[in-house]
């Protein structure tokens, strides 16, 4: 019988995903360039237009993705369920409606359900980026959800 709890490792080198709101971006790439000696040492994904003004304006090689608003949210969550994104950097803008809220709160979600560190503005990002666990691995224990679905199959 398989465990309810099982151990995930997010490796030393850490798959990291850069996303900002239109009105944050230029924060992110001013970040981008203040941690660039660590942020290259990582994999760097992001949501579209991010991604591409991140590799412009750092010279960091950022993968991209759809734009958030165009499903880059919803990729880079399902990139979270597939084990390929460990680590979410986020500037939010709290102030202005976004039109694609649903998107940015399922990516929340899924981060939370993953038990993956996520920062959603400047402090709680430099606080991350400085943690000792950038250089090392971190294991951390999460639902089996293989299980769950199996129990859920048997029990519907």
């Amino acid at each position: 019988m398989a465990q309810d709890m099982i151990t995930l490792t997010i490796g030393k080198q850490k798959n990291i995903a850069l996303i900002a709101h239109d009105n944050m971006k230029r924060e992110l790439i001013d970040w981008c360039k203040t941690n660039e000696e660590i942020l290259k040492k990582h994999f760097l994904c992001g949501t579209g237009t991010t991604a591409k003004m991140i590799t412009e304006h750092t010279g960091l090689p950022v993968r991209g993705y759809n734009s958030g608003p165009l499903g880059g949210d919803q990729q880079i969550g399902a990139k979270v369920v597939e084990g390929r994104v460990d680590f979410i950097i986020f500037f939010s803008d709290p102030l202005t409606a976004q039109p694609h809220d649903p998107d940015v709160k399922a990516l929340l979600r899924i981060a939370q359900v993953y038990d993956i560190p996520i920062a959603n503005n400047k402090a709680t990002a430099d606080f991350l980026i400085t943690s000792r666990y950038m250089d090392e691995e971190y294991n951390h224990v999460v639902q089996n959800f293989k299980k769950n679905v199996e129990d859920r199959a048997h029990s519907l």
